[in-house]
């Protein structure tokens, strides 16, 4: 069946000039070829004296970052670029941003703030965020909000507490939501501010690999519902990402080990030689070595930054970005919101998704072995929980973001290595064999 979303040009980027070009339109699937498309470091690392430069293009703006791990400190953010004409933003990556106020002022316009953080990340970063927006700045006010962690508190009792305190704080609409914790804030932060009239500004701080890689670039927010995961929300962009890295080290391994699951997904479906980077670097990840981190976050933001910059709202291109979501979020909702983290179920996700391209015949042996292996070296599981059954699956996939005209879209991965498609063309057969070898009949 062809997608109803197909875009009429299929994009293709190159490593040597990372220049756009148009393909023919895919009647039946929407089918991205994405070679390498920046100059990595060595497999210890280290970066070459030439920064690797990217340009991250929408319409006909181009801008340009040359920028490098090495490079990354408190007086130098690294700074990626998410180019959408009037609402573009930066992404300020480095160690000890949350030291440098300037960069969170000069991103308020109002002189109310309310930060949205968690009972974990609170003790920890509140009061560094809260100096962070008022030193120097004595018009400046701040309000605060403690929710509940974990996925299991993403719903519309916990986003009302948000709403609760901006209302009794009588915050106007030149006010500026904070996001200070990881994808669960980020998500929930973002929804309330574009919901509380109709949309006030927000910044995003996340403190967590997932977000810091992955759910705070690109204006995704929401919340989940019982019968599935992100079913209610919106596209909103944040006004900057403020990434710094320091609060990595208050990170447990598992949260860490999650966050990798998406970085390894870069490499799967677009940037071949980053996923190669990755297999040769996965214990200076697992290690937290800072200047290996901190390419593997600057590496992933760039790679979401070009992704958004051409497909905001997902009608075709940025639903590459799922590989293993549709998965991965049947188990989220089957096994219960917060049983696994949201990186696990993507791993596992992720590891059918490869299944089910080698069935199709899309991808060889070799490809399904680096997969098993690099989600292995980063301690991810790669099947999903046995309580797990293929009616589970299939009854809560049927509800997904991606079904389209009663089909089923997936993205998995076809060709050589850092190649996808996103499409409802496959043979059922091969969906079911796949379901019934991860789960119970």
């Amino acid at each position: 069946m062809a997608s109803s979303i197909s875009p009429k040009q299929a994009l293709s980027f190159t490593s040597s000039a990372h220049q756009r070009h148009q393909s023919r339109a895919i009647l039946r699937e929407f089918h991205v070829r994405f070679p390498a498309s920046a100059s990595l470091p060595s497999s210890r690392f280290a970066v070459k004296s030439k920064a690797a430069k990217l340009k991250v293009l929408a319409a006909s703006a181009a801008k340009v970052m040359d920028q490098s791990p090495s490079k990354a400190s408190p007086q130098a953010p690294t700074v990626v670029e998410v180019d959408l004409g009037n609402r573009s933003y930066p992404i300020y990556i480095g160690s000890g941003l949350l030291d440098r106020p300037d960069l969170l002022q000069r991103h308020i316009h109002g002189k109310r703030v309310l930060v949205v953080t968690n009972t974990t990340v609170a003790p920890l970063y509140l009061d560094k965020t809260i100096s962070a927006l008022t030193d120097g700045n004595p018009n400046v006010t701040v309000e605060s909000v403690i929710l509940p962690d974990g996925e299991q508190f993403k719903n519309m009792e916990t986003l009302m507490k948000v709403f609760d305190k901006a209302i009794e704080s009588r915050l106007d609409r030149r006010c500026t939501f904070v996001a200070l914790g990881g994808g669960v804030i980020g998500d929930m932060c973002g929804y309330a501010a574009a919901s509380y009239l109709r949309g006030v500004n927000f910044i995003q701080i996340p403190t967590t690999v997932m977000a810091q890689v992955d759910s705070s670039v690109g204006g995704k927010t929401g919340i989940n519902h019982p019968l599935g995961k992100n079913m209610i929300g919106a596209f909103y962009q944040p006004q900057c990402v403020l990434i710094d890295t320091d609060t990595l080290n208050t990170l447990p391994d598992r949260e860490l080990a999650s966050g990798l699951a998406e970085v390894i997904k870069y490499g799967l479906i677009r940037d071949a030689e980053f996923f190669e980077w990755q297999e040769q670097n996965m214990p200076l990840l697992l290690a937290r070595e800072p200047a290996a981190f901190t390419y593997a976050i600057k590496r992933s933001c760039e790679n979401k930054a070009e992704v958004v910059s051409q497909d905001e709202k997902e009608s075709g291109l940025r639903a590459t970005l799922n590989l293993g979501h549709t998965f991965g979020h049947a188990v989220e909702t089957g096994f219960g919101y917060g049983q696994w983290l949201h990186g696990e179920a993507v791993a596992a996700g992720t590891v059918m998704a490869v299944d089910m391209s080698r069935r199709l015949g899309w991808i060889d042996d070799s490809l399904v072995q680096r997969v098993q292996k690099i989600l292995q070296q980063a301690k991810l599981p790669t099947s999903p929980p046995e309580t797990m059954t293929v009616e589970m699956f299939k009854s809560i996939m049927a509800v997904d973001k991606k079904v389209a005209d009663g089909k089923l879209r997936l993205i998995l991965l076809k060709g050589p290595l850092g190649s996808c498609v996103f499409t409802g063309d496959y043979d059922q057969k091969a969906l079911d064999e796949t379901l019934r070898a991860f789960s119970k009949s």
